[in-house]
């Protein structure tokens, strides 16, 4: 899963990205984009690790894309966020220092965006209507028009200012759309990079719609903390009256954000967590396994990491009744700790 940080020049974006990922940004990427993978940290991997004893425990991660800072005049900014085109999420770094306007930033983001969409998909609209003025088969040209009417559908909706993921399209409209990855259309999240003494971060909270997660810390302070020894940052937070961010807590809230959960594998080689779209099936884990399991599925043995944590193994689990045998269909739950039966 990609998680894409946008943000204005000088809003900090990089520092944010050093801070997640643990890798400096690159100024030879400055133009072209750097990403870097981040950890998603649950202590259940550890504790699952204690009841099956394996060779080796990996943990699941985010891929954090770092994007080139937009200009706020707009200018050449829809070529920048093509680079965005391939998250999943996106994640709006907005400056909340000096006499910036970080709502104003928010709304240009928006803006941006829709501009970005409506000219991907006027270019298409306008490939289609040379492409209907020439003699083509009947079923393509239908499928086209069927196209060209949901495309102008959706930029009407985007030119009047209405976020793709707020249009209420129907499934076949949806699957039109879906193959131009639109921006607007992607799950988001806010966060603002505030000054290093700024004293009331949930004045920010307000920023934002209800529904879109907005996190304030000051990127800086928390980039220079991390690169301290525990003696050191308990001493610097001490002096200067600090209360750090849990990096790994604003981690999962970017996991929560792009509609992704976690579930588990285990056997003695190796535990491992695992991303899945949220409401996603067992067939659609075991695919995300190995394709083997998915051609050959047989049924999914399922049961909650915290029970089988709780009881010490798959053998108790069992006799407990709390191990359940799952068809294809079956949609996996946060903490599923899951064995693909498959026939190869």
């Amino acid at each position: 899963m990609k998680i894409g940080l946008v943000g204005y020049q000088g809003s900090g974006k990089s520092t944010l990205f050093e801070w997640l990922t643990g890798v400096p940004a690159d100024p030879a990427h400055a133009h072209s984009g750097q990403s870097a993978m981040a950890a998603i940290p649950d202590p259940r991997l550890e504790k699952l690790a204690e009841v099956y004893r394996p060779k080796k425990v990996s943990h699941a991660a985010l891929e954090i894309v770092d994007t080139p800072g937009l200009s706020r005049t707009h200018e050449g900014n829809a070529g920048r966020l093509a680079l965005l085109r391939e998250a999943g999420c996106l994640v709006f770094v907005v400056a909340g220092f000096d006499a910036t306007d970080p709502a104003a930033d928010l709304r240009g983001f928006d803006e941006d965006l829709m501009l970005a969409d409506m000219e991907i998909l006027g270019g298409r609209v306008g490939r289609i209507e040379e492409t209907l003025g020439k003699p083509i088969p009947r079923p393509e040209k239908e499928q086209l028009k069927h196209e060209e009417e949901t495309l102008k559908l959706v930029l009407s909706a985007i030119e009047s200012g209405e976020p793709l993921r707020e249009a209420d399209l129907s499934d076949e409209q949806q699957k039109v759309t879906r193959a131009f990855r639109l921006l607007s259309e992607k799950p988001r999240m806010v966060v603002v990079n505030t000054a290093d003494d700024e004293e009331h971060p949930e004045r920010f909270q307000s920023l934002a719609a209800e529904d879109l997660p907005v996190v304030a810390l000051p990127a800086r302070i928390e980039l220079e903390l991390s690169k301290m020894t525990p003696e050191e940052r308990h001493e610097f937070e001490e002096e200067m009256g600090l209360e750090s961010v849990d990096r790994d807590h604003v981690i999962r809230q970017l996991l929560a954000a792009s509609g992704q959960t976690l579930f588990f594998t285990g056997g003695d080689k190796e535990v491992r967590a695992w991303l899945l779209h949220r409401g996603g099936t067992a067939l659609e884990a075991a695919e995300g396994i190995h394709s083997d399991m998915a051609r050959g599925f047989i049924r999914a043995e399922v049961v909650s990491a915290e029970d089988l944590i709780r009881v010490g193994s798959e053998q108790e689990a069992k006799a407990q009744h709390l191990m359940r045998q799952e068809p294809k269909t079956y949609v996996v739950q946060e903490g599923d700790v899951v064995l693909i039966r498959f026939s190869v």
